[in-house]
């Protein structure tokens, strides 16, 4: 049986008993039912992997005891800050899940004129939460032990204008170049845009703004699936995709 990796939000002190976070000690005691003396695999975020096992529990918490620290390589060799036009219904959440199972750094979700999702206040900062929360399910999922991070949604014109050295890339249909004529970089930007594409002002932006034109191929694709394509594709040509 596999052992639960889970995810623990502050330090991990070996041979010390603590309780897990609240979200993680509802998944192992009620949703796994894990009984005293199981196994799980902990990670916090500092890129380690920590063998432990549940010492204690009642019906408010978990206590572990973490036995060692392991070395995790499991990390890209390319550094990958995905910003993603914001999309309806569960397609961002997609999105964010499987870019994090293959290797993305950083994601921005941004709003863009076709966005279509009207978010603001409260309602903006707890589904920033919650795609924080679907990283880290993510990589406890895809075994990767840090944890990308998910910054507040800005729009296209905000997320263009911050100075980086990156190499920066973004979808084009009538693009020149492609993945396979790039200049190898271990530091990528990749903008993506939202159901039913980038207006012709916003892609003048990205030129503007330095990004590169690539296309993937023939087909017009949903997307979600435009960044998964994109981000394998980098990691194919660039990164550890074998």
């Amino acid at each position: 049986m596999r052992i639960p990796r889970i995810y623990h939000s502050s330090v991990i002190a070996l041979h010390h008993e603590f309780a897990l976070d609240e979200d993680a000690a509802n998944h192992v005691g009620r949703v796994l039912r894990m009984p005293v003396g199981s196994e799980l695999l902990l990670f916090n975020g500092d890129g380690f992997n920590y063998p432990a096992h549940i010492s204690n529990a009642d019906k408010k918490r978990v206590m572990v005891t973490a036995t060692s620290q392991l070395t995790n390589p499991v990390e890209s060799p390319i550094s990958i800050h995905l910003g993603q036009g914001i999309s309806r219904g569960d397609r961002m959440d997609f999105a964010i899940q499987k870019a994090v199972e293959l290797g993305v750094t950083e994601i921005t979700p941004l709003f863009t004129e076709r966005c279509g999702v009207k978010l603001d206040g409260e309602r903006l900062q707890k589904r920033n939460e919650q795609w924080q929360k679907i990283a880290i399910s993510a990589c406890e999922q895809s075994g990767r032990s840090i944890v990308p991070k998910v910054y507040p949604a800005i729009s296209l014109q905000q997320w263009l204008s911050q100075q980086t050295k990156e190499l920066k890339l973004t979808l084009h249909p009538r693009a020149t170049d492609t993945i396979k004529t790039l200049t190898a970089s271990c530091h990528i930007r990749l903008v993506i845009g939202p159901e039913g594409g980038f207006t012709d002002l916003e892609m003048a932006q990205t030129s503007d703004a330095g990004f590169t034109g690539i296309q993937l191929g023939p087909r017009v694709l949903r997307t979600e699936t435009a960044a998964l394509t994109a981000i394998s594709a980098l990691q194919l040509q660039f990164g550890d995709l074998a």
